[in-house]
């Protein structure tokens, strides 16, 4: 797929300023791939779920893309192979992205009983836009199967014309510091075990009621996501203490951000911001309490438009650097990936990317049982952690590259020990079903 020149008469954009270093990162053993699935109330009919799909790809014309590869810098063209196949689903989610399969999509439908799922690179879009995609495509599935489901909040109208801002990079249009935002980041803690076979993932996601977290994030004055952050934060310093290291590392927490909320955009596309928390255990023992109010404090500083800006502004400066733009783009992915295998994830101990309440019309919401996000398997990491919030429910999914269970046993456990309900799935039978 080497075409060094655009193609004329044909709908094409550049990736945004996040999703450019993504192409680089695409390897046998790491790909920024992630996965929506909702379990419905009735089996799911293939036929009628290959037909929503084709109602609903005109309408995001930023995800009927594929990907093609100039000579600088790669870019998005409309595909022109129908629409993404509809799948039976697999037991190892978030498979690496090869631009040649899948009709050359960025986005994977799969079902398997009551549930569908879409996987999507992110390099067409984040949460945010996955999530729209998303209960749009469940909202059209409906329908077809008689139900009566009216657009809104996050089901988007299919009859609608899609709007050009839809594909707008918001980084670019948005970006006005003139300073970089500085991380000073130290290598951190790893609960690493044996690795799992490449392309094979341990993914457990736990259940809980929304109001039981959140009562237990308000009495610590912290939100849901630092509550959930600060405790995975909280197992990794444990873990860590129990293997008695000579040389404590520090322990540390990433956590994207949508950042839509300080600026006024309509896209679809990425528009997240990571950020980053760390704590050293070489200056004494730390409370649970004491981490939650450490993390709440430092994303309470970072978090305004003047250091999103500068987060901005230092990201653009990858693809505005003179050298970077006559540098050829296989050049460019093979540094990224050298530099991300040496340093991408090892200042961080673990991650976690939730994308809060997805609402939907109230007529959709006894169609579906649940929602969850996860995360596509790490470098070194042994907890990539997605949440979302529907109907009442959260789901928090762990997913480890690692053969062992500790890190995400840990987790559940210590929230069960502090009063709130799990109900565990897995894609292992050894650790699925039953309560923790």
């Amino acid at each position: 797929m080497k075409n060094k020149t655009k193609p004329a008469n044909k709908t094409w954009f550049k990736l945004d300023n996040a999703a450019k270093v993504f192409p680089g990162q695409n390897t046998s053993s790491y790909s920024n791939v992630y996965r929506l699935s909702a379990t419905l109330k009735e089996k799911v009919e293939p036929a009628l779920l290959e037909q929503a799909l084709e109602k609903t790809m005109s309408r995001f014309p930023s995800f009927d893309v594929r990907m093609r590869n100039g000579f600088f810098w790669h870019y998005l063209e409309k595909n022109p192979n129908g629409v993404p196949p509809v799948m039976p689903d697999s037991a190892n989610p978030c498979l690496r992205v090869k631009w040649k399969e899948n009709r050359g999509y960025l986005i994977r439908i799969f079902y398997y009983e009551n549930r569908i799922a879409v996987e999507f690179y992110h390099v067409i879009t984040d949460g945010f836009g996955a999530s729209r995609f998303f209960m749009t495509l469940l909202a059209v599935y409906l329908r077809l199967t008689g139900k009566e489901i009216p657009c809104g909040d996050a089901v988007l109208d299919i009859d609608e014309k899609p709007h050009e801002s839809e594909k707008e990079d918001a980084y670019l249009k948005f970006v006005k510091s003139k300073a970089k935002w500085n991380r000073i980041e130290k290598f951190a803690y790893q609960a690493k075990d044996k690795r799992l076979p490449k392309h094979v993932a341990n993914v457990t996601t736990g259940y809980m009621p929304v109001d039981a977290l959140k009562q237990k994030a308000k009495e610590q004055g912290v939100t849901i996501t630092e509550y959930v952050a600060g405790l995975l934060v909280w197992v990794m310093y444990n873990l860590q203490k129990q293997e008695k290291y000579d040389r404590e590392k520090y322990v540390g927490v990433q956590i994207p951000v949508n950042v839509r909320q300080f600026f006024d955009t309509d896209t679809l596309r990425n528009f997240m911001l990571c950020y980053s928390f760390q704590i050293n255990p070489k200056m004494g023992e730390y409370t649970f309490e004491e981490i939650l109010k450490q993390l709440s404090l430092y994303l309470r500083y970072i978090n305004n438009e003047k250091t999103l800006q500068a987060m901005m502004y230092g990201n653009a400066g990858f693809e505005k650097n003179p050298l970077m733009r006559v540098i050829p783009s296989f050049i460019k992915d093979f540094g990224i990936n050298v530099l991300y295998k040496f340093v991408g994830e090892k200042s961080t101990s673990s991650l976690i990317s939730n994308i809060g309440v997805i609402k939907a019309p109230k007529e959709m919401e006894q169609y579906i049982d649940r929602i969850a996000l996860v995360l596509g398997r790490g470098m070194v990491n042994a907890a990539r952690c997605g949440a979302v919030s529907y109907n009442g429910t959260l789901a928090l999914s762990v997913t480890n590259i690692y053969d062992s269970t500790r890190v995400q046993r840990e987790l559940f456990t210590t929230l069960v020990k502090l009063g709130i309900p799990v109900k565990i799935e897995s894609n292992r039978s050894a650790i699925s079903g039953g309560e923790v």
